[in-house]
């Protein structure tokens, strides 16, 4: 049964299913893909199960390592394939704990299914997992090794050849872009504080307002440029300190996705729907790249939306904590300009699904969300400027 359970592996591997977690003792493998979304989990374990309290207890197990694993994907409910790979099934009664299984669960939202696969039930066990996967379950043919053993030797070098490919796209994904307008960006930003110092002070109104500030009466008689000079103004040097170090960090990762290019796009788009959000909703004058910084913030949460599982794995729960906080510190502290951070996380969002990352051509999809924010800034202007 080793040749087959690796045969199995090996079909899941195929369908981009990625291993997550692999121990030896017994034999284990976690899988994960969320292109499958009925089932985005598998476990495979090869052991040969004696008895069914073993395998209740396993069970169990395996519901908790779900929880976790649907905490850490942040996803509401989340379905499970179990599967057991045994020479010989237990020797009491196993099939009530199989198909009680789903009573260790005490909400409904991790659905485990579990299917037990011995030498006698393999054309029904293999039926189940098909009609769980809704499609055909074909294992790879050995015909060609005499022995089992080095069958199973080579069909395990061929999964992880898979996994290193794997992983090797995935960083190439994560480093597509060398970072270059992230430092031309903090030059921009750190040479007009200066200016603003020496021109009368960046925290006095009259000199903010001359160099391009976010000021409505003013934006209202047609200055409209206003709406992006602010993003390289900041009021005192702790802002620019802040956000200087979150636009060298954010920067850097973002402008490695999507390329220098796509990250300018990114950028400036955001800083738009920052001050277009603090235009609409707050009359107070205002300037900061905190607009177009939680554009960045944006980007990366698209970017999630396109390879989850990475996502997650790499920096997922970081970039949410961080936006969660950041937004509740805008709402708990006063002077905070808490439209502009939504407009510009907003922003980033749009603009991030209008250029897409590199090597997707999704025209069709990158066309609907131009439209769309298009649609979203003429709205919003007109409600601003009416």
């Amino acid at each position: 049964m080793d040749l087959f359970y690796w045969q199995l592996v090996y079909f899941f591997v195929k369908k981009q299913y990625r291993i997550i977690k692999l121990s030896t003792v017994p034999h284990e493998i976690w899988l994960e893909s969320f292109h499958y979304k009925g089932v985005p989990l598998i476990r495979l374990v090869r052991y040969d199960v004696d008895w069914s309290s073993w395998l209740k207890r396993d069970i169990e197990y395996t519901w908790h390592v779900a929880m976790e694993l649907r905490k850490r994907y942040m996803k509401r409910s989340i379905q499970v394939l179990n599967v057991y790979v045994s020479a010989y099934p237990p020797v009491d009664d196993w099939e009530a704990a199989v198909e009680n299984a789903q009573t260790f669960s005490k909400d409904a939202r991790i659905g485990l299914k579990t299917v037990l696969i011995h030498s006698a039930n393999v054309p029904h066990a293999l039926q189940q997992i098909s009609e769980v996967m809704k499609e055909p379950v074909s294992l790879s043919s050995m015909e060609r090794y005499d022995d089992p053993f080095v069958a199973a030797q080579y069909i395990q070098k061929q999964i992880f050849h898979l996994e290193r490919e794997r992983q090797e796209k995935e960083k190439r994904l994560l480093e597509y872009g060398t970072p270059l307008f992230t430092y031309v960006l903090i030059g921009l930003q750190v040479l007009m504080f200066l200016v603003l110092e020496w021109k009368g002070g960046s925290t006095n109104p009259a000199v903010l307002i001359q160099y391009g500030a976010k000021f409505n009466p003013l934006i209202k008689e047609g200055e409209w440029w206003r709406f992006i000079t602010p993003i390289f103004l900041h009021i005192g040097f702790f802002h620019l300190f802040m956000n200087t170090m979150a636009l060298y960090y954010l920067g850097m990762t973002v402008e490695r996705l999507y390329g220098s290019w796509r990250f300018l796009f990114i950028y400036f788009l955001a800083g738009f729907f920052g001050t277009l959000g603090s235009f609409l909703f707050t009359s107070s004058l205002s300037a900061g790249a905190s607009g177009a910084i939680f554009g960045l913030f944006g980007a990366l949460l698209y970017f999630g939306t396109v390879y989850r599982h990475l996502f997650f794995k790499t920096m997922g729960t970081n970039i949410i904590g961080l936006v969660a906080l950041n937004l509740g510190l805008g709402l708990l502290i006063p002077g905070i300009d808490n439209a502009g951070h939504i407009g510009g996380l907003i922003g980033g969002f749009l603009a991030a699904s209008i250029v897409h990352l590199p090597r997707h051509r999704l025209l069709s999809k990158q066309l609907m969300s131009f439209v769309f924010t298009s649609v979203v800034i003429a709205v919003c202007l007109y409600i601003g400027l009416k």
